[in-house]
């Protein structure tokens, strides 16, 4: 069962579903991933977190299941990426009627470095900032106010300015054995047998 509501939770109006109040074609996200903001409209996370994200680029944000994302999360696309081999960083390209250039080359003002992707079961903390380019693996923890500039391996916790790892939250077995599982691709009702054994942290009593 797809869960088709946009508020998960019976008066809560700030936590919401993400993947029901998405819109843009470029943002892919799972089932049961939730974003809660007491700042402003949740539903209005793409234009709020969701940053420098133009058609032009073709860059996608995509994000799994089951992943939790704070108030304030930002996802910073490429055209803030202004071009750092140029000897200006200047967007000339982006005003290309002042300067007589070419407007099919306006993606030249900055640097392209890809997609943003999230895994599963990914916890982004309060007002941290995802940088394109940047793969978050399945189970990691993202600090609060912490500046994701890499790759972030599986079930690995970061933090910092820029981010770095803190430690895994788990063992090699135990993160190989998840990562196998991949529990959040299971049908509802499997996982919710499952969910005393996931709070308990016991994977080898998951079936």
């Amino acid at each position: 069962m797809i869960p088709d509501k946009l508020y998960p939770r019976t008066g809560d109006t700030q936590t919401i579903y993400l993947k029901n109040a998405v819109t843009d074609p470029s943002i892919q996200v799972g089932e049961y991933t939730m974003y809660n903001d007491f700042v402003h409209d949740p539903r209005d996370f793409q234009k709020n977190n969701v940053l420098y994200h133009y058609p032009v680029n073709h860059d996608r944000l995509v994000i799994g299941r089951f992943c939790s994302i704070a108030c304030g999360a930002k996802f910073l696309f490429n055209s803030a990426n202004h071009a750092m081999g140029s000897l200006s960083t200047y967007p000339f390209p982006l005003f290309f009627q002042e300067w007589g250039l070419e407007k099919a080359r306006v993606a030249e003002a900055w640097d392209n470095k890809g997609d943003i992707v999230a895994g599963s079961d990914v916890w982004i903390g309060y007002e941290a900032v995802i940088l394109a380019g940047v793969t978050i693996g399945d189970g990691a923890v993202i600090g609060a106010r912490a500046v994701v500039t890499k790759d972030v391996p599986p079930y690995t916790i970061v933090g910092g300015v820029p981010a770095r790892a803190i430690r895994r939250r788990f063992p090699e077995e135990t993160v190989e054995e998840l990562l196998r599982l991949k529990w959040w691709d299971w049908p509802p009702e499997r996982i919710a047998q499952n969910i005393p054994a996931i709070q308990a942290g016991r994977v080898d009593l998951l079936e």
